[in-house]
């Protein structure tokens, strides 16, 4: 119901602030804390300093980021061509064999991580294909976990947009090539960025999976952020999310601005 009020607006807004604070900004706060923190045995943390993210750069945090970045990219660019396939494909379908195939889509994103990285070492751990151990078996499941979403986001966006326009295409005289190319695709561009950052947003945090299957030369900071709190060093691994959130959140920015980007050479 919407509010016409100006007190029951701000009201509204002041309550959606709370929610937002205590859901996001608290925990990403106090992880902040943490990674700055000396000692925290109160509320608050005492002894504040930066030696755990000089602790943490004196590791090898470049090499896990070029990991985890490699690895996103990789699966996510792999995971927006198959799920922009199966969005144009599954389009013209009747509505039954549809919402069948689309929950084909959806059963990764219905089981646990862990499940996922298990069945890929029971199903790639024995000839005559054999993953287990190379870095295609992390991206492979990567790829996997982050297909559905972007799936969902392709057909999505591509359910908006109206058919008249490969229709009037087709009529001056269009290849179904051309006319994807040139109108249908151009038309999706927003849905495809958005789905690809979600991807890549995904495939960086991915840790239940990667943690089973990842081969010791092959380190993301999810996985480098768990074997720091697992051996007592919180503080430590505080500092290691505070770089993978910034630098995941410095990655979606510049893809958000590709649009306007390109926007702006087109006026």
């Amino acid at each position: 119901m919407l509010v016409w009020a100006r007190s029951g607006r701000i009201i509204a807004w002041a309550i959606l602030g709370i929610l937002v604070g205590i859901v996001y900004g608290l925990p990403i706060g106090l992880i902040a804390l943490a990674s700055v923190a000396g000692q925290w045995n109160g509320a608050l943390p005492s002894h504040l300093t930066f030696d755990n993210y000089a602790a943490v750069l004196a590791g090898d945090p470049a090499g896990q980021l070029k990991v985890s970045i490699v690895t996103g990219l990789i699966s996510s660019l792999g995971a927006l061509a198959v799920g922009t396939w199966a969005a144009l494909a599954l389009r013209g379908l009747a509505a039954l064999p549809r919402r069948i195939l689309d929950l084909l889509f959806f059963i990764p994103s219905a089981v646990p991580s862990v499940s996922v990285g298990l069945g890929l070492l029971v199903a790639f751990s024995q000839p005559p294909l054999l993953l287990n151990g190379t870095t295609l078996i992390v991206i492979l499941a990567h790829f996997i976990l982050i297909s559905a979403f972007t799936y969902g986001n392709v057909s999505a966006g591509l359910s908006r947009i109206a058919p008249e326009y490969e229709q009037m295409a087709a009529s001056l005289g269009a290849r179904p090539a051309y006319a994807l190319r040139h109108v249908l695709l151009p038309l999706m561009r927003p849905y495809l960025l958005a789905a690809f950052s979600l991807s890549f947003a995904l495939s960086m945090g991915e840790l239940g999976a990667t943690v089973m299957v990842y081969p010791p030369g092959w380190v993301t900071l999810p996985v480098g952020i768990f074997a720091l709190t697992d051996r007592g060093d919180v503080f430590q691994g505080a500092a290691l999310t505070m770089i993978l959130t910034a630098v995941t959140l410095a990655v979606l920015v510049a893809l958000s601005l590709v649009p306007n980007k390109a926007a702006a050479r087109q006026a």
